[in-house]
């Protein structure tokens, strides 16, 4: 592979990253393993539609970007009765066993060049462990990256029978000159019977570029749900995955992202059906305005032992601006004939029809296509029962409309 990254990133700058938390010996090892597979791995794949590659990931400046040895953040957490709610340094101590059997069970560290680089160079993250038959409600995390670069590692754990709901914000404080670099890996882990509902919500600064995988295992009767609101940055790759491995397990991924000036959107919702009985809804609405950019695909695969399937797929984007630009490509892969799938697309504009019905009642336009911007959003926010999620995307969006 030819891209470089950072010509002083090293070895003695990745143990110290991990002497200086005094991690064990085998986080030390998988750091210096997806070190060394820098040079091996790919960039992760980008979002193609027919005639078109949306996304160059490749020729960012990444040696001006990546700065492991300044990497800062204020974190606040709030835990929920029930749930072990601890930083990632904390709970390796803690509890070393799970963080140990867990750490890499669902995110691959080498899964591409930039999630290898993520692991190496982690220096925040947050375990949320939830025991057998406990219910925990409103677990949150606010993550203000203060930074030129910051990795971000979280990991969630239901055990069986287990409920828990998780928001997790990210966000910029300090001012740094030029460009910044936000790279998170979320992975979840859900046992029998167990329900995950995971929000994020990404505010970063429209300097930042922003690259995550977010990933969740779903054993028998589980059901692991994401929800995965996109306001800020410069350029935002999010991944959104969900393996249904037990019988009778569900997903939900829910996806917002309003864009403008010139922010881009790389959006990919995935999931894999490898169970009976197994059912997953993918819902992703999206407004651009402006030059703004998105594009997104959806991926439903269905596998041969899925018997009893059902899988659908909505994606809507709505364009304020005739210099937008967005695209959008579901997908289905069916290799089990008991199943019922269905995926839809729309990009569009704001209906003619619906803004003179509105203007002849008394609204300025700007007015009536502020509303209709917040009426577009609303079988999206009905999906998020995490009122607090709920409540700022609702406060972002106004505020995207005033300015």
């Amino acid at each position: 592979m030819s891209t470089q990254v950072h010509p002083d990133i090293s070895e003695q700058q990745v143990r110290t990253i991990s002497e200086t938390e005094d991690e064990p010996e085998w986080l030390l090892e998988t750091r210096l393993d997806a070190l060394a597979a820098l040079d091996e791995l790919e960039m992760p794949e980008v979002i193609r539609t027919p005639g078109r590659t949306w996304t160059n990931l490749t020729d960012l400046d990444y040696e001006t970007l990546v700065d492991p040895e300044t990497q800062a953040e204020e974190k606040e957490w709030v835990d929920a009765e029930g749930a072990a709610v601890l930083p990632i340094h904390e709970a390796v101590e803690q509890h070393p066993e799970l963080v140990e059997e867990r750490f890499g069970s669902v995110v691959d560290p080498q899964r591409n060049y930039l999630t290898a680089l993520s692991t190496a160079l982690f220096t925040t993250g947050t375990v949320i462990h939830v025991p057998e038959g406990t219910a925990a409600e409103d677990v949150k995390i606010r993550t203000t990256m203060n930074s030129r670069s910051l990795f971000n590692y979280t990991l969630v754990v239901a055990e069986e029978s287990a409920e828990v709901t998780i928001l997790e914000r990210q966000s910029t404080g300090e001012a740094v000159d030029g460009h910044r670099y936000y790279s998170a890996t979320v992975e979840v882990v859900a046992g029998n019977n167990a329900s995950v509902q995971y929000g994020s919500l990404q505010n970063l600064s429209e300097e930042t570029y922003n690259y995550q995988v977010k990933r969740g295992h779903a054993a028998d009767d589980a059901s692991v749900e994401f929800i995965d609101g996109n306001i800020g940055s410069r350029l935002s790759k999010s991944s959104v995955e969900t393996r249904l491995l037990g019988e009778g397990s569900e997903s939900r991924i829910v996806g917002a992202f309003f864009g403008h000036d010139e922010q881009h959107f790389d959006i990919a919702s995935r999931v894999w059906h490898e169970n009976e009985h197994t059912t997953a809804d993918l819902v992703t609405r999206g407004v651009l305005d402006d030059e703004a950019r998105s594009v997104y695909e959806g991926v439903q695969d269905v596998g041969s032992a899925a018997w009893d399937t059902s899988s659908y797929q909505r994606e809507n984007t709505l364009m304020l601006s005739d210099e937008s630009e967005a695209d959008a490509s579901p997908k289905l892969i069916i290799n089990n004939h008991d199943t019922e799938a269905s995926h839809s697309a729309t990009v569009g504009q704001v209906d003619d029809e619906e803004l003179f019905y509105m203007t002849s009642r008394g609204l300025d336009p700007e007015r009536a296509t502020d509303m209709l911007v917040e009426g577009f959003f609303v079988p999206v926010l009905e999906e998020v029962a995490v009122d607090e999620l709920r409540e700022d995307l609702e406060d972002l969006v106004a505020e995207r409309l005033r300015n």
